[in-house]
């Protein structure tokens, strides 16, 4: 029996979705898109998610690109329907209504970048190496790079990276604010464990309305997205979980969510 593309463990509602193709750095291709494609589909109405994380096989990569040798020969519409296919997919995960994040190891370059750029915050490892080297291959990124890059780190940095094509390191990476943390490759665990613990802890429903109100919010003028948060807000008042977070805060007590 074959080896499945992506591997899924759930810890708590913690989905972790690894892409399974180490010896081809975890390169993306139609298959792989297609696998996570449908994965994403199922993880949306799951009762009970808490967050997803999204990382590679091996310690050489995260996701080293789009797989070149499947792309070579594309004529340019079937070039069109691939990257198509990846915006769908990535779309869909950046959709999720839970946070999700990208676990970096080793080369996140081109497509893998743009992976872990759809999701809502990337955690590196040391060794992590990040770059849109799509020039150097005469193309440019068709899978979110030029408009999820300058969003996450200013429109100066993406031009810098995604004209020249040079790669950065994990610390010049935290540096512009393309991942949140560089951890050694042996605590990424230990960060997953905590963040099962933080999460695990926190009102699910609240979190939901938290990452809603940010992403829809971004899209909208000041006063619309202020409106937004004031009727999430609000909302919170309607179910359960508001009244026992309240009383356990005033009984000084763990909340039961």
């Amino acid at each position: 029996m074959s080896e499945p593309l992506i591997e899924v463990a759930d810890q708590a509602g913690i989905v972790t979705l690894t892409i399974n193709r180490p010896k081809a750095l975890n390169a993306l291709n139609g298959a792989v898109l297609s696998e996570l494609d449908r994965l994403l589909d199922e993880l949306q109405g799951r009762e009970g998610l808490r967050a997803v994380l999204v990382t590679g096989a091996g310690e050489k990569a995260f996701v080293a690109g789009a797989d070149i040798a499947e792309m070579r020969d594309k004529t340019p519409e079937q070039a069109r329907r691939f990257a198509r296919q990846a915006l769908a997919t990535f779309k869909r995960l950046e959709a999720l209504p839970v946070p999700t994040v990208a676990l970096v190891n080793g080369f996140c370059l081109g497509g893998g970048c743009e992976l872990a750029l759809a999701c809502d915050w990337a955690v590196a490892s040391d060794n992590a190496i990040f770059g849109q080297p799509e020039v150097l291959l005469g193309v440019i990124p068709g899978f979110g790079g030029t408009q999820r890059l300058p969003r996450r780190v200013g429109p100066a940095m993406a031009l810098d990276l995604c004209t020249t094509g040079r790669k950065i390191d994990a610390a010049e990476a935290l540096r512009i604010g393309l991942v949140n943390r560089v951890l050694a490759q042996d605590e990424l665990p230990a960060y997953v464990a905590e963040l099962t613990k933080q999460l695990g802890g926190n009102g699910p429903a609240s979190v939901r309305g938290a990452k809603q109100a940010i992403h829809d919010g971004m899209d909208q003028d000041l006063e619309s997205a202020l409106a937004l948060e004031t009727s999430l807000f609000a909302l919170c008042f309607a179910g359960d979980e508001q009244r026992e977070g309240m009383s356990a805060f005033v009984e000084k007590r763990k909340p039961n969510f």
